[in-house]
């Protein structure tokens, strides 16, 4: 029963590994991301800006006040949409979406809004 037990940790340990692994090794491809934005978001935000929401750019500092300065929360925001900002789930990837969430935020980051 033991060495079952230790098996299973072990086959668990690896596929959180692969998993984790995976993700990891997924590289952005930020001239991607710039076609996405360009094409998809650039109506409302272009120069990182907000026609909707003027106080909500996509500046670091405005990011970050609203948690929004990761990938993860930058791809929850277009995969899911929210407000007036609509969902791209249904129209873009996932890497699309992930793409043009490293291009927000690597603009952000440099400071190239």
């Amino acid at each position: 029963m033991k060495t079952l037990h230790k098996l299973l940790i072990g086959v668990a340990m690896l596929i959180a590994f692969n998993t984790t692994h995976s993700v990891l090794a997924q590289e952005a491809d930020l001239d991607a991301g710039e076609n996405i934005f360009t094409a998809n978001c650039a109506a409302c935000h272009a120069g990182g800006n907000n026609v909707i929401n003027p106080e909500k750019t996509l500046k670091l500092d405005v990011l970050h006040i609203n948690s929004m300065d990761s990938i993860d929360a930058i791809t929850k925001q277009i995969t899911n949409g929210k407000n007036a900002m609509p969902a791209f789930g249904g129209r873009l990837s996932e890497d699309d979406i992930y793409n043009a969430a490293n291009y927000v935020l690597n603009q952000a980051k440099t400071d190239n809004w």
